[in-house]
């Protein structure tokens, strides 16, 4: 049996239900606030690159990135529906993200999960990054 085939572009925008739902069929919903669409909405209004993988329309995978396209590209998610994962479909989305942003390097935090996977795609494991979630947690 042949794989079915999975269409790539990156689109102007992403709908926040969609968006949901893909999550939902991922392993990212655990980290996400799916059950927030304020945030879900404002997470898909100001993300300036978007890349789909799609097989008849729906959507399979995202690459949902913020990006100056000269210096830096950050994907904050990368999630590819359960039953399509082993595929292709995440690293052929790193890609198709990284083709539209060829100066700028490509920068992700992985999920804990996903931590192995990273390193076998050919991206670089880089120790030296910080998070602040809490402005609070902020020593002056």
């Amino acid at each position: 049996m042949s794989s079915p085939e999975v269409t790539y572009q990156r689109e102007d925008t992403l709908d926040p239900e969609e968006f949901v739902d893909v999550l939902n069929r991922s392993t990212l919903a655990e980290r996400r606030p799916v059950d927030d669409m304020d945030r879900i909405n404002l997470m898909c209004q100001n993300a300036n690159l978007f890349v789909t993988a799609r097989i008849d329309g729906k959507l399979v995978g995202i690459a949902r990135s913020l990006s100056d396209f000269a210096f830096c590209t950050y994907m904050s998610d990368l999630a590819v529906d359960q039953a399509y994962q082993r595929m292709g479909i995440g690293i052929r989305l790193i890609k198709e993200t990284k083709r539209h942003t060829p100066k700028a390097k490509l920068i992700l935090l992985a999920a804990p999960a996903a931590v192995d996977y990273y390193p076998k795609t050919g991206m670089t494991r880089f120790t030296h990054s910080f998070l602040l979630d809490n402005i609070d947690d902020l020593k002056v």
